[in-house]
């Protein structure tokens, strides 16, 4: 075992989709790890609408990524080899592997995934996307019992969870989705008292019926026409979260001609005193304990359910990465590599 496949960026897909050639497939030698280091045999690749974002150097607070470097990503898999005292061969990990079949990678980089877990939940509900909805809506949007709690992209990895924890705290918690399958899933099995589909219905007048004194936590994970009619419908005090923009993301920000025009309702937050916030996960790196020993234990309660969306073959990976722009994944998008 001398080599290893991995994807490379090949493009910036600035201001536009992603395209089949922003991404290249290669061979590369396999590097042994060498101190502090380990081998890790990729089973699984997880996907996130900011991947893109770090494919156009647009996020500060990744390093840059260069064309023809390893395309970044985070993954779970089984170490093969270990030149540190912290893992053995056999453990199951999880950490920023990139797009690689065999990643040799720093320990420092590295989580072990618990007992009775798996690497799928390890790298989902209690991975990233949980720790996003956990500290994001306990830190900026501070539920309390008896609120309407409002979440755009409800169905997907991080709105499903906030939604699930936001019933945890008392809330009224209202979805927006596209489709009835995954309106249906929000209501009838997740526990949301409502859901809007926005293929479907108008959000704005929805939002009238639905929370008819005003909507006391947004969070947003779109942007675009669904903030500004959530922006208009704000209770007094109310605080809106911004995790994430899927509907600017194939413009160019650095071109003010190209981006989506502003919420025009902005101004409804000098009326109601309400707040908008941003957050990274990073910020709240004090709190990872916390928020994985509560995800685990509602998990393990069967309080809080997640769904995968598992696509499976090392070569399909940008196809993968490019559901989420399509509205084509239900649940966290995962990738099965050949072999896992």
């Amino acid at each position: 075992m001398t080599t290893q496949r991995q994807w490379v960026v090949a493009g910036r897909p600035v201001g536009r989709a992603l395209q089949a050639t922003d991404f290249r497939l290669e061979e590369a030698p396999l590097a042994q790890p060498g101190p502090g280091e380990v081998l890790v045999e990729t089973h699984y690749l997880s996907f996130d609408p900011a991947q893109k974002s770090w494919m156009e150097n647009a996020a500060s607070y990744m390093e840059p990524v260069e064309i023809g470097g390893v395309m970044p990503g985070s993954g779970g898999g089984r170490v093969i080899a270990s030149n540190s005292p912290d893992f053995a061969v056999g453990d199951l990990v999880t950490g920023h592997l990139g797009w690689r079949e065999r990643a040799t990678v720093a320990a420092s980089k590295l989580g072990k995934v618990p007992d009775g877990v798996s690497i799928t939940a390890a790298l989902s509900v209690l991975g990233t996307t949980g720790k996003t909805a956990y500290l994001g809506l306990v830190n900026v949007g501070k539920p309390r019992p008896g609120d309407t709690l409002v979440i755009s992209g409800a169905a997907g990895a991080t709105g499903s969870v906030v939604g699930q924890i936001g019933k945890l705290s008392g809330c009224r918690v209202i979805g927006i989705a596209g489709g009835p399958e995954k309106c249906a899933w929000l209501t009838d099995e997740l526990g949301f008292d409502a859901a809007i589909d926005y293929k479907a219905e108008k959000v704005r007048s929805r939002l009238r019926e639905l929370a008819p004194r005003g909507i006391d936590v947004f969070w947003d994970n779109v942007g675009g026409e669904i903030l500004n009619d959530a922006l208009g419908r704000l209770a007094v005090g109310a605080r809106v979260v911004i995790c994430g923009g899927i509907s600017r993301y194939n413009f160019d920000a650095r071109d003010p001609s190209q981006m989506p025009p502003g919420p025009r309702n902005y101004f409804n937050v000098v009326f109601t005193g309400a707040t908008i916030q941003g957050f990274l996960m990073p910020h709240y790196e004090a709190q990872y304990p916390t928020a994985e020993a509560r995800l685990l234990a509602w998990v393990q309660a069967g309080a809080i359910r997640y769904k995968e969306d598992m696509q499976a073959g090392f070569e399909n990976a940008p196809q993968a990465l490019m559901r989420l722009f399509e509205g084509g994944n239900f649940g966290k998008q995962l990738l099965r590599v050949g072999g896992a």
